[in-house]
């Protein structure tokens, strides 16, 4: 049975805590934490400082508040999922965007190890490029410059060390602590989501008690900058449910 999301009787927003993706910061969720001031009171989670599933977590539960909404996005969803094997007392909610579930594959690694030696081998890293943002958008919004230039301006300020530190963690399978999962549960992904197609995300909605899943059209892999406002409106029912 899902507890009361308010910490004390005096409280009056949500602690939420947001976890970003790879080569992620709190400019993902930009459009969120402004929108859900009202209700939430939003930190978002830093996903930099390890190479380790079970360390980042650690460091995010460290610093986190002591029972909070948990929004996952893509790697940030892995972390999420951790954060249930580890203290799961502390989570009351529960939403996934743009995630998986699935154990890396070694080809999953190996494509991985080849980006970050592409990234020594330039000797400079200058955030997403042209291939790598056609996977992450939607081919709709390439076009869009002030998407473009904060997805840029945000890869490419946490740089080259924090993307290989990041490709380096272990993705780990996920089916048991979804299973088991039996609170409110958001599922949220892009139509034309490349990186994790929507199957995955339907699949992550079937194995919970009380999930909810939301297809975004015209969206790719970065549903909370891509396609704010409804990103935005599922997490506020979500929150209130």
């Amino acid at each position: 049975m899902t507890t009361p999301l308010l910490p004390d009787p005096g409280a009056s927003r949500i602690p939420l805590l947001l976890l970003p993706g790879l080569l992620n910061d709190a400019t993902l969720w930009r459009h969120q934490i402004a929108g859900l001031a009202d209700i939430a009171d939003c930190r978002v989670g830093d996903l930099t400082g390890h190479d380790s599933l079970r360390a980042v977590t650690q460091a995010v539960l460290a610093a986190a508040p002591p029972r909070f909404a948990l929004a996952g996005f893509s790697l940030g969803g892995y972390v999420a999922q951790e954060i249930l094997r580890i203290a799961p007392q502390r989570v009351q909610r529960l939403a996934l965007l743009g995630s998986s579930f699935h154990a890396d594959s070694p080809e999953r690694v190996a494509r991985r190890l080849a980006q970050q030696a592409t990234v020594r081998m330039a000797g400079s890293f200058h955030g997403f490029g042209e291939r790598l943002m056609r996977s992450y958008i939607d081919v709709s919004r390439l076009q869009d410059r002030a998407l473009v230039d904060a997805v840029r301006a945000m890869t490419t300020r946490l740089g080259a060390q924090v993307f290989a530190r990041q490709s380096r963690i272990e993705r780990v399978d996920g089916r048991a602590v979804l299973r088991g999962y039996r609170d409110p549960l958001l599922v949220v992904c892009g139509q034309n989501d490349v990186i994790t197609p929507p199957a995955i995300s339907r699949e992550i909605a079937a194995m919970a008690a009380q999930a909810q899943l939301l297809v975004l059209p015209h969206c790719g892999h970065l549903a909370p900058l891509e396609q704010p406002e409804a990103v935005l409106q599922a997490m506020r029912r979500w929150l209130r449910a």
